[in-house]
């Protein structure tokens, strides 16, 4: 094996790349736009849900609750006819509505304990189950201030003092945002890497190599370098620029620990695209393939719901998965501030899953080109 073929053959694979501008598209908008997004539009957060009021008793009390809802949570709440109601729901219009019935205020001042109808659009599941604690929070609030005559806060037998540490302002951007760059880091090196050996066999450069003095494993290491490295200088100017330049989220770790441990990811993962691509043969059953082992990848990893609510069993399971063992890491670092000492089990798990799928691929690769 000589050094010098594999950097003039990763070379080519870079030049390759130069010249597909879908895939040049797809690093761009994956390390830009995706994160903004995930950054901004978080579905669990309530934000400008629309909702209408149908006041059917104008009196005081009704008008402190239509005044209590506001931006950023709601809309400024529209004020409609109960024939309307079902019509605009129907339409998508109102997430909620609200039904005031009369003799509200009197039947309170009487002690009686009236009812108000929600209304709430289930198709919009994250904004109604939260949505839904908030009206019902405002509404018992203003009721009770009304008629106790006066602001207050309630005793309660215990004060807890809470203190949100890594995220002090909770904003679910943060999170948002740095999960976005981790799942692109694994889900670009895979395409990446699978679609450059699909790629040399369809446009039947990948004969013309094999007739060189190239062995398959100088082939094999040039795509993994070369695709590697394109993921790892698109996730440090975005980490860089995006994350910390235009979300001003903080970085509390060591970005060169960081960078180092998605080099060892990248391995492992290049290696993945490598052994998916030998089994599917085309680009289309590629994408297909992808789509089979991308989302377990993502969903079941840790980076969307904590690995402790998962199964006892598909922990076991994903342990084996390197993407698993980064997650850990990658929170640990760029989160909470975490050093070599704490995050060593993680980098030694990828190095060696990462060397077992190189020797898998490397075996199925010498297979494909028989």
């Amino acid at each position: 094996m000589k050094t010098s073929n594999i950097l003039h053959l990763g070379m080519k694979e870079l030049r390759g790349l130069a010249r597909d501008p879908i895939l040049l598209i797809l690093i761009f908008y994956a390390f830009t736009a995706s994160i903004y997004t995930a950054a901004n539009a978080m579905p669990e957060t309530l934000n400008r849900a629309p909702i209408a009021i149908v006041d059917e008793d104008h009196s005081p009390v009704s008008s402190r609750i239509i005044t209590a809802f506001y931006p950023p949570y709601f809309t400024i709440p529209q004020l409609i006819s109960q024939g309307e109601m079902d019509s605009r729901m129907d339409a998508g219009i109102d997430s909620f509505a609200l039904d005031i019935p009369p003799n509200f205020q009197r039947d309170l001042l009487a002690g009686k304990s009236p009812a108000i109808q929600l209304n709430i659009d289930a198709t919009r599941m994250t904004q109604a189950f939260t949505g839904g604690g908030y009206i019902q929070s405002i509404v018992t609030s203003e009721v009770r201030e009304y008629l106790s005559g006066y602001r207050h806060t309630p005793d309660v037998p215990v004060d807890l003092a809470l203190r949100a540490r890594f995220n002090p302002q909770l904003d679910k951007g943060w999170f948002g945002s740095i999960n976005e760059v981790i799942s692109t880091i694994t889900m670009l090196s895979i395409i990446l890497t699978g679609a450059a050996l699909i790629r040399e066999r369809e446009h039947g450069t990948l004969e013309h190599l094999l007739v060189m003095p190239v062995t398959p494993t100088e082939i094999m290491l040039s795509k993994i370098w070369s695709m590697g490295l394109v993921v790892l200088f698109a996730a440090s100017i975005s980490l860089i620029l995006i994350v910390q330049g235009l979300l001003s989220v903080p970085i509390e770790g060591s970005i060169p620990l960081f960078l180092f441990a998605t080099a060892l990811h990248l391995f492992a993962t290049t290696c993945m695209g490598i052994f998916l691509a030998t089994v599917a043969g085309s680009m289309p059953q590629f994408g297909l393939l992808l789509m089979l082992v991308l989302l377990p990848l993502q969903v079941l990893s840790g980076g969307m719901t904590p690995r402790e609510s998962m199964p006892e069993m598909i922990q076991a399971i994903m342990l084996a998965a390197p993407n698993t063992h980064f997650v850990i890491l990658a929170q640990s670092v760029l989160f909470r501030g975490a050093g070599l000492d704490a995050v060593w089990p993680q980098l030694a798990a990828l190095l060696a899953i990462g060397g077992v799928l190189f020797m898998l691929s490397l075996r199925r690769f010498r297979e494909f080109l028989k």
